[in-house]
């Protein structure tokens, strides 16, 4: 092998390296409550309120029904 494909191959490799860590760094960061609580719909008096867990696949709804 040249010395092109040798430096060309550990680049690659520290470049994916590095953005591994990126993506692994913005996993770790929380996330804003505005993005788990969405108010969807409303019932007399009451908000309907979807509430999104972090990495479910589901949504869980409650009423929130503040006077």
């Amino acid at each position: 092998m040249t010395k092109g494909v040798v430096i060309f191959i550990v680049g690659l490799g520290v470049v994916a390296f590095a953005m591994n860590c990126a993506a692994n760094w913005l996993e770790m960061q929380p996330t804003p409550v505005e993005q788990k609580f969405r108010i969807v719909d409303v019932y007399e008096e009451c908000n309907v309120v979807e509430y999104s867990p972090t990495n479910a696949a589901r949504y869980q709804y409650f009423l929130d029904c503040r006077k």
